[in-house]
């Protein structure tokens, strides 16, 4: 898989990122930023909630507005309990290891899945838990004849590692924001329940599952032991994320925040902003998912054979354009360079800015900083540079 960070690039020029939004012969260069949804900036709202927080020493249990957030995301999960923590991946890693009691246990999850390739492998640096991955279907699902096989592989073995978990995440995000079936999760459930292993949903996106599905959350956790969820992606707060589980895993999942160094002390500060990403969900989402899904319509109305996209698997704010006839680095940087010619023909100087995700496609994902207009300017970018491309 390819991950770069991109700087604007001119011919024969490197552009700082500071220097993106300056002007180019006179016309202001607009930024439109899809490389993900943890690039967006508190609003006022936000801001003036973390200023006026009432907070106390979370460490201690004592910070009222940590309290207030935690009450309110267990009751909208349907779980017990939740507990707050830096980041998602904090939370999935306390999951794990609060499920994973044994060095050597095992868990089960997709190939392609973000705790398996973008968590640094934490599972077995930290918890020395090994990890068997799957391959991942189209829709980010695995398949269940293919998962059973994987669950009693070691029953009864004293060769084979045992397996105690099985994690899934929704939305996959290598699968382009799809979202996992209600059904497919009961199956998963009643599967790995049937072995005695236990089910971990990294939620970090689940409130975009949540609104594609117009289904309360708890639905999309009921099958599920423990779950993950994340505040600073598209809720758009700075920081911050849920464990969410029963009281007694609540209770170890503590312990282990605190030999992780993820205890805080006045994180209300931090909560107050989660809590308004929260407020603020039911709007914000749908409004990134119609943004997403009309510029995937678009894109494929350009027709061109260097772009395409199916729009049918554009299910929340997520992209992925296949690209074919150059790397897909190449076009990231046509897309986020702004030449003389673009000003001269469009009257705009417009950065759109994003990563390539494989060898042949790039992943654009759509936040409360971007609006209908930059969805537009971003999809008249693209046909420039597809013009630019034609031979």
């Amino acid at each position: 898989m390819l991950r770069s960070l991109f700087r604007a690039t001119v011919p024969g020029l490197r552009v700082p990122w500071a220097q993106w939004s300056r002007n180019w012969a006179g016309v202001p260069a607009h930024v439109v930023d899809l490389r993900s949804d943890t690039v967006t900036r508190p609003g006022p709202a936000m801001r003036r909630a973390m200023a006026e927080a009432v907070v106390g020493d979370d460490d201690y249990g004592e910070d009222p507005t940590v309290h207030e957030l935690q009450e309110k995301a267990a009751e909208m999960l349907g779980v017990e309990r939740t507990m707050f923590v830096p980041t998602n991946t904090m939370a999935n890693l306390i999951s794990v290891m609060g499920h994973c009691r044994r060095r050597g246990s095992q868990v089960l999850l997709g190939q392609e899945c973000h705790l398996h390739v973008y968590e640094q492998g934490g599972v077995a640096q930290i918890a020395g838990v090994h990890s068997h991955p799957l391959p991942d279907l189209p829709h980010g699902t695995l398949d269940l004849n293919e998962l059973e096989r994987a669950l009693t592989r070691g029953s009864g073995s004293s060769y084979h590692p045992v397996c105690e978990l099985v994690c899934l995440e929704n939305t996959h995000s290598s699968a382009g924001g799809r979202v996992l079936p209600v059904d497919y999760l009961r199956q998963v459930c009643l599967l790995a329940h049937a072995h005695g292993a236990r089910v971990h949903m990294d939620g970090a996106r689940l409130m975009n599952a949540a609104v594609a599905l117009r289904m309360p959350p708890a639905r999309l956790v009921e099958h599920c032991d423990s779950v993950s969820f994340c505040f600073s992606k598209g809720l758009g707060a700075p920081v911050g994320a849920l464990v969410g589980g029963s009281k007694d895993f609540i209770g170890e999942a503590w312990r282990l925040r605190k030999a992780l160094g993820g205890g805080m002390r006045q994180a209300g500060v931090l909560a107050a902003a989660a809590l308004v990403g929260l407020a603020e969900a039911e709007e914000v989402l749908p409004r990134d998912h119609g943004n997403a899904q009309r510029f995937a319509k678009g894109l494929q109305d350009l027709a061109s054979p260097i772009c395409s996209v199916d729009p049918d698997t554009v299910e929340t704010n997520m992209v992925l354009v296949q690209v074919a006839g150059l790397p897909p680095s190449d076009l990231c940087q046509r897309l986020q360079a702004v030449s003389a010619e673009e000003v001269a023909q469009t009257g705009r100087a417009v950065r759109v800015l994003l990563f390539p995700w494989t060898e042949q496609s790039v992943r654009a994902v759509w936040h409360r900083d971007v609006s209908a207009q930059d969805t537009e300017l971003a999809l008249r970018k693209w046909e420039f540079v597809l013009r630019q491309l034609r031979p």
